[in-house]
């Protein structure tokens, strides 16, 4: 059954309202995944939707109907609003709202759960990453990692100890060639953050919603290739699963 949706989230951060317009029209590659839109009000946005509001440094908010890719949605959008924070950086809303039409509680939980995450990750990037140029790349596991236990067997995998929690540093091989140290900047059931000096590893329990666990890579390294780097990924997930 259809049922409408809003998912409303308000942080502040260090970052010039100049730094968060540029990260959520420009830079997505580096937090979220590679976006583009029609620098204007009625011009495209992602997934064949429409920006309804473009003002720059102040809100960008963007619709779609019978959202392009996922049946489960008829309406889909996304609305962000900044203001200068007195003494400087800026107060962010973002408010994601529509209708999901199939399996309404998990759509919803799933969407809830992945904002935090996001949102986490945008904050990473304005605080460590701010105006660098991020390669994209983003993998899922094969249809063993929708398993019950499948993000707890790929943390395990990925060498981070149980015990390691936010703020921690572990030693990380980073499939592909580098290793190093990581920073544990996000870790709950369903999440895992790591963090380098020139990139951001993310890991999604998907599995808890019906879907593979997925890895997506923000990489801030010159010459880095997203092609090599989801090769890497690919073969790592599938060793784990397969």
């Amino acid at each position: 059954m259809s049922k409408e949706f809003e998912i409303v989230r308000e942080f502040e951060v260090e970052a010039s309202p100049a730094e968060v317009w540029a990260a959520i029209t420009a830079g997505t590659a580096a937090w979220l995944w590679p976006l583009e839109y029609e620098h204007r009000e009625g011009g495209a946005a992602p997934f064949g939707g429409t920006v309804t509001a473009w003002q720059p440094e102040r809100r960008l908010t963007a619709r779609t109907e019978n959202v392009e890719g996922m049946d489960q949605q008829t309406v889909n959008q996304l609305d962000h609003v900044i203001e200068p924070r007195e003494g400087g950086g800026s107060w962010v809303r973002y408010v994601h709202s529509g209708i999901f039409v199939d399996d309404w509680e998990n759509q919803y939980d799933g969407a809830d759960k992945h904002t935090d995450f996001y949102l986490h990750t945008l904050r990473q990037y304005l605080l460590h990453f701010t105006g660098r140029a991020a390669t994209y790349g983003s993998v899922d596991g094969p249809a063993a990692a929708t398993a019950k236990d499948a993000f707890d067997a790929a943390v395990r995998g990925l060498g981070v100890p149980d015990e390691a929690a936010e703020g921690d540093t572990v030693t990380f091989a980073v499939p592909g060639g580098r290793s190093g140290d990581a920073v544990v900047d996000f870790r709950n059931a369903y999440f895992l953050g790591l963090r380098t000096d020139d990139a951001m590893y993310r890991l999604f329990g998907r599995n808890h919603w019906g879907a593979p666990v997925g890895v997506s890579v923000h990489d801030f390294a010159p010459g880095a290739d997203a092609k090599q780097i989801e090769s890497a990924w690919q073969s790592r997930l599938d060793g784990l699963f397969g």
